[in-house]
């Protein structure tokens, strides 16, 4: 006879959630400065970290696949040791073998365990801040360091900041699922881990700080994110500077000085031809992606075939193997000279060819780093060419190198002003701002006019962020909370329970997922029909860590209907379980609810606007600090019944007022209502009884 499978809870993971419970509130209750410092010194540390990991495993790869196996050492930029490449391959038929082995290496890894993990990871962490931000599971980053190392380190064309900004994005998504973050919060963190992380790995803080609030959108920024952005890139950086050094990627390069404004001329033309080629990269990228997707045999053998196909192209252009950031480095001083001309033409086509190859097959790298390469290869490719002509040009191919790259790559992602900084730290210098701006918006307005982008996840504004759509169309949701517009939960099940009984009381109740709490009544989390009926088919028992969703967010009966129904919108679920401070759950709410409870908000202020209309005005009144509705909430106030309080403003920050807005000195209220009602209202504001 078949014994019950019982889902039990263990004490530890009790004590974890309500610990996670008491932090949650005090980050919640906290101020902006406070809780950002927190949260962002916290993503700082982690991302800083998962850079440090990733770097150290890329390193370790390349040594063993590529030093090791194949008998080829690719070149190291100056920051990294300064190695100059092999100057001949020891075993020239290990190359494509290599290639292709470690690309199917990390396929396998990927397809089986986290098929989210495929490809340039920037996109997925995109989209993971507009949609889900706390739906990036853990084992996504460890799978994204393994493939990525593995792709890349066997000569893989491909960057580090794609595997980089998805493993910081995916602690950030860690953070706001461990500590039940709001859906704006959670949006932050993981913008702000993406942008650290990035920051961190380039030895470019501030261009990775602007880098998350830039990344996001084709034209426009994700303000609310930089202040979090700079505290989470200083932290990372001063992480990654401890175990890997604080010097630029690149050293740093000679400072340049504009004596003429014929010189303008010459960037001018990189512009173009990197907003001209940043268009080539994008489409001949998605375009070897598309055809890779078409191919009728299993997805994990199409990264293996790029594999060896980059590895063949390798050995008549070793340029195009790895990151590529080492060549970059040659570029930027007299080595240039020894590279053949034709390798610094044909370049930067050749890396859009094996980067479409490595990554757009379904292998796991970046898409900056090659951007990089093709960029500085367009303006090391104007300066070989016109510089024996043109003497004006100078004798120093490093500005046009640095230019390249800043008009490329910025352009095509969309994010200049985070690249132009960015590859300015990188090279440590900033006296090539002036020719860089003429250059990245001729390649921008280029790059724009045509519409694309390599990332495309971005959108284009943030008028069309969920998010944001539903903060500035419906106003009226941040005058209720959840727990006016909550129903009775239908069904709570309680550990410890057997999965049949669990079974038996979703379907008397008709739901097809309920909320799980302990002996105690404390919240753990949300148990799904799907799960149950799976878990019935094996024998063996389970607890509860294995079958509950640990991305579903509970909502705090305090929290504003906005912010519900951002989490609805901006999550796979379509309910949430309602939770007092205790987390003892009182009740559901579903988009269903939130509807019902605008319209009747909606209604009751039309009616009270009604009610004004004749003699109506509005006002803008000052609290007084001796007035006798400071310090008290609007509900227990002797506002008059004919004033409306439509806005608080405090400081900077513009409220919309609740029964429960608690008046301080200094306030600047907003009033509409008869013209008695407000002067009695003014007479409060300004004095005591």
């Amino acid at each position: 006879m078949r014994h019950p499978q019982l889902i039990t809870i263990r004490s530890w993971p009790q004590r974890r959630r309500l610990l996670q419970a008491r932090v949650s509130r005090l980050l919640a209750s906290a101020t902006y400065t406070k809780k950002w410092l927190v949260l962002g010194t916290f993503v700082g540390i982690i991302a800083g970290l998962g850079a440090v990991v990733f770097y150290d495993a890329l390193r370790l790869s390349t040594y063993v696949l590529l030093q090791v196996l194949a008998g080829y050492r690719v070149p190291e930029p100056s920051g990294e040791g300064g190695a100059l490449a092999s100057a001949y391959f020891a075993r020239p038929w290990a190359i494509p073998f290599i290639a292709g082995a470690g690309a199917l290496a990390g396929a396998l890894l990927v397809f089986t365990v986290a098929p989210e993990a495929e490809g340039h990871g920037t996109d997925a962490a995109i989209a993971a801040v507009h949609h889900n931000p706390r739906g990036v599971r853990m084992r996504t980053v460890f799978v994204k360091i393994v493939a990525s190392a593995l792709t890349i380190g066997s000569g893989g064309s491909g960057g580090r900041e794609g595997p980089t900004g998805q493993i910081s994005a995916g602690f950030g998504s860690f953070l706001a699922r461990s500590l039940d973050l709001s859906p704006s919060d959670a949006r932050i963190t993981v913008a702000s881990g993406i942008g650290s992380g990035i920051g961190a790995i380039f030895g470019a803080p501030l261009g990775g700080a602007v880098l998350a609030t830039e990344i996001l959108y084709r034209d426009d920024f994700e303000v609310e994110a930089l202040l979090p952005s700079f505290i989470a890139s200083i932290v990372g950086y001063a992480v990654w500077g401890s175990f890997e050094g604080f010097g630029p990627l690149f050293g740093y390069v000679g400072n340049y000085h504009l004596t003429s404004a014929k010189q303008l001329v010459w960037f001018g033309l990189i512009g173009i031809l990197g907003g001209l080629v940043g268009l080539m990269y994008a489409k001949g990228f998605y375009g070897i992606s598309s055809y890779f997707s078409r191919l009728s045999i299993p997805r994990w053998i199409r990264p293996a075939i790029g594999g060896v196909a980059v590895g063949c192209i390798g050995l008549a252009i070793p340029e195009v193997l790895g990151t590529g950031y080492g060549w970059i480095q040659a570029g930027l001083g007299p080595q240039l000279l020894r590279i053949p001309l034709w390798i610094v033409l044909i370049l930067p086509l050749a890396r859009i060819a094996t980067t479409g190859l490595s990554i757009g097959s379904g292998g796991s790298g970046g898409i900056f780093g090659p951007g990089m390469v093709i960029g500085a290869f367009v303006g090391a490719g104007v300066w070989r060419l016109l510089e024996p002509a043109f003497p004006s040009l100078g004798h120093d191919p490093a500005p046009y190198v640095i230019v390249g790259m800043m008009s490329c790559f910025g352009s095509i992602s969309r994010a200049p002003l985070a690249v132009m900084l960015m590859v300015a730290e990188m090279t440590g210098t900033l006296s090539l701002v002036v020719p860089a701006m003429l250059a990245v918006g001729l390649a921008t307005l280029i790059v724009r006019r045509n519409d694309d982008t390599i990332y495309r996840s971005q959108l284009r504004s943030r008028s069309e962020s969920p998010a944001h759509r539903i903060l500035t169309g419906l106003p009226l949701l941040a005058m209720a909370t959840a727990g006016q517009a909550m129903v009775p939960a239908r069904c709570v099940l309680q550990a410890p329970g057997d999965l049949e009984s669990f079974l038996e009381s979703m379907d008397a109740n008709g739901v097809s997922g309920a909320p799980l709490v302990d002996a105690e009544g404390h919240y753990v989390g949300v148990v799904t029909r799907d799960t149950l009926e799976r878990e019935t088919h094996d024998s063996n028992a389970r607890d509860v860590e294995g079958l509950i969703d640990s991305t579903f967010a509970p909502i705090h009966e305090s929290v504003h209907l906005n912010v519900v129904l951002e989490t609805l919108t901006s999550t796979p679920q379509t309910w949430a379980p309602v939770v007092d401070d205790e987390r003892h759950v009182i009740g559901t709410v579903a988009i269903s609810d939130i509807v019902r409870n605008y319209r009747r908000t909606m209604q009751a202020n039309l009616r009270r606007v009604s009610e004004l209309a004749g003699s109506t005005g509005i006002h803008e009144i000052v609290v007084a600090d001796d007035s006798p509705l400071v310090d008290l909430p609007l509900r227990s106030t002797s506002v008059p019944r004919g004033a409306l309080i439509t806005a608080v403003e405090r400081g900077l920050d513009v409220i919309r007022p609740t029964g429960d807005t608690v008046i301080k000195s200094g306030d600047r209220l907003m009033a509409l209502g008869a013209s008695d009602d407000l002067d009695t209202l003014s007479k409060l504001a300004s004095a005591r009884s």
